[in-house]
């Protein structure tokens, strides 16, 4: 299968509306598994369970009072990605050539391949630059997002390559990009390419408490042009 990533056109936006929610969904459950074995969500599961046998002296209390626990930190982690991918479609993604393509230092990039003679869309990835302050500036990777038929063919190593040849080209600093401590095949892509690890926190765009009851991480990473 031959792919072809190329600069966005308007024609491609339906595809993009669909991969890219559909992409982000997909850490919901990887998300859900990470924060439900974490100690603090444990303790708080048995302490529910068990609160509730002794309280009511019924098994099956015990079981509906830590099921509701754990049903609530599922909400918590479909939250904290749907959200996210709200606030993208209203914003950035709901005007591409506005955002990236009006300027020079920003792009936005789809990955095309015909497939039973119909052209599809596989995959997007977006540069955004930054002042560094000093007259110079780096880019920020951004929208990272494969169709889930496509991964582990090296289809995101090609588009995250294209951004960074980009950022080359424009003669940046860096390159960055921030993703979450649960994304392990991303993780180990960027550190193939060369990204080093640079910060791990908890601060994003989400709410305090919704950060707070996924136990996420976000790790900061860059990459030295």
């Amino acid at each position: 299968m031959h792919i072809l990533v190329r600069r966005y056109e308007p024609s491609d936006q339906e595809a993009i509306e669909m991969i890219y929610p559909n992409a982000i969904k997909e850490h919901i459950n990887p998300a859900f598994l990470h924060a439900m074995t974490q100690p603090l969500h444990i303790t708080i599961s048995l302490f529910f369970c068990i609160g509730a046998y002794l309280l009511g002296g019924s098994v099956f209390l015990a079981l509906i009072s830590g099921g509701a626990w754990v049903g609530l930190v599922y909400c918590c982690c479909y939250e904290f990605y749907a959200s996210y991918v709200r606030e993208r479609l209203r914003t950035d993604l709901k005007d591409i050539p506005g955002h990236y393509l009006s300027n020079p230092d920003n792009c936005f990039w789809v990955a095309e391949a015909e497939m039973d003679g119909i052209h599809r869309i596989l995959g997007m990835v977006a540069v955004e630059a930054k002042d560094d302050g000093d007259g110079k500036k780096h880019g920020k990777l951004l929208r990272m997002s494969v169709l889930s038929t496509c991964r582990r063919a090296g289809l995101g190593q090609q588009l995250a390559k294209t951004a960074e040849d980009f950022c080359k080209e424009c003669g940046f600093t860096k390159i960055i990009l921030s993703t979450s401590s649960v994304l392990r095949a991303a993780v180990a892509l960027y550190n193939k390419m060369g990204f080093k690890l640079v910060l791990v926190n908890t601060e994003s765009e989400r709410p305090k408490w919704l950060v707070w009851m996924t136990r996420l991480k976000i790790m900061y990473m860059e990459k030295i042009m």
